[in-house]
């Protein structure tokens, strides 16, 4: 019987064979909560009065409000530390970075892997072709009691996106070209398959960004088939335990959509709704009070250098804050040691701790009552960043930066 990739992790992490409406119980790889989601996750515990079946499989990670801006985090905080210590499961201090990052770094995502993170970006794992679900707390509290993860297979849309990307497009508008194209619920509860040359071509970094905004458009997870370039990651971090995953020539898709990326331009997602997008050119020369580099979707080292290479020699434009929050400390020392921070700082940019950041709206730049802000992350609602009677423009890192330069929506084709 022919599968696609879900279908085929699902049955190897299940006692049957699944096809798509299914309905699966499976054994779960691996199981992490974070700052904003584990207080809620251990109330439900307490309501059991029953202890965690799987510690080694789960993490808690401090990312969300690290370092703490309040007393009530604070609290959340020792909470998540007294846990860990009392169940001995995986703890990831505040400063480590973001979960998503942190994850792949320390080889807890791999291909073939069954995650569930209480946390909806948790898609991003796909991009090394795990199936990565981002659910609830209360139903992560009821995987953590039994080790097993109940779900409806989903039906699987094949995104084929062939052609060469031009100078100055990047995968960040890749995907808000595919939201802008079929909607924020354009993948409702589906499960997403990239395929193509574009693909091929693409850096890991540059994959996540795509398996991470996939929730954009409402997708139970995303997944990339494993090639070179993954294969050859994991065996850098010496990870041994995996199992590489392809869909079988004949398997069923629910759609097929095919996107021809050569002719793209830069995108920009407009404030208070994921799928209000357009071409920069439509947006050009709006004033910006805020740059925002950074976040699961794009605050990897990749991101940092080429933030760098175009802001080298030149500085921020005098009326912006130009903020930048490295995904993980992995990246913040590879990026030290690359010299990119330092091109940042002597453009004028403000280096924040590893973590979330400003995308979460609780700290670290939270923006005045009328600022417009352009930011990497993969959320713009309406008071996302803190305030609102504010306004978030989502753009690739390139977009991002040249337009902290001008100090209004630019196209960086330019640049390049």
């Amino acid at each position: 019987m022919s599968k696609t990739v879900i279908e085929k992790i699902l049955t190897l992490h299940s006692s049957c064979s699944l096809k798509a409406g299914d309905a699966a119980l499976c054994n779960v790889d691996f199981l992490f909560s974070q700052d904003q989601t584990s207080d809620l996750i251990f109330d439900e515990l307490l309501k059991t009065k029953k202890i965690i079946t799987v510690p080694k499989k789960y993490a808690c990670i401090i990312d969300h409000n690290s370092p703490s801006p309040d007393v009530s985090s604070s609290r959340i905080h020792s909470r998540m530390r007294d846990f860990s210590k009392k169940n001995k499961n995986m703890f990831f201090e505040g400063g480590c970075g973001i979960s998503h990052q942190i994850i792949i770094e320390e080889g807890l995502a791999y291909p073939n892997a069954l995650i569930i993170g209480a946390d909806k970006y948790t898609l991003t794992a796909g991009g090394l072709g795990a199936a990565a679900f981002g659910v609830e707390s209360k139903k992560l509290a009821e995987v953590l009691l039994t080790g097993k993860y109940q779900l409806d297979v989903p039906q699987t849309y094949k995104i084929l996106l062939k052609g060469k990307l031009p100078k100055g497009v990047f995968s960040k508008d890749i995907i808000l070209y595919i939201i802008h194209q079929l909607g924020e619920d354009g993948a409702l509860s589906k499960s997403l398959e990239y395929f193509g040359e574009t693909i091929d071509r693409l850096s890991l970094d540059a994959r996540f960004t795509i398996t991470n905004m996939s929730k954009n458009l409402g997708a139970e997870c995303a997944l990339i088939s494993p090639d070179k370039k993954v294969i050859d990651y994991i065996k850098k971090i010496g990870l041994k335990k995996y199992k590489l995953i392809y869909p079988d020539k004949n398997c069923y898709y629910e759609r097929v959509i095919e996107f021809d990326v050569s002719k793209l331009t830069p995108y920009i997602s407009r404030p208070n709704r994921k799928d209000n997008i357009c071409s920069v050119d439509k947006v050009k020369n709006i004033k910006i009070d805020q740059a925002f580099l950074g976040t699961c979707s794009n605050g990897r080292l990749e991101d940092l250098k080429l933030s760098a290479e175009i802001l080298k020699g030149k500085k921020i434009h005098r009326r912006v804050k130009f903020l930048v929050a490295p995904a993980s400390h992995k990246i913040y020392l590879d990026a030290l040691q690359k010299g990119i921070i330092r091109v940042l700082l002597d453009a004028g940019a403000l280096i924040l701790p590893p973590g979330c950041g400003p995308c979460v709206g609780t700290h670290q730049g939270v923006p005045a009552d009328g600022d417009i802000i352009i930011s990497t992350s993969n959320n713009n609602s309406k008071g996302i960043m803190g305030n609102n009677l504010s306004s978030v423009y989502l753009a690739s890192p390139a977009t991002v930066t040249v337009s902290a330069i001008k100090g209004m929506i630019t196209d960086p084709r330019k640049y390049f």
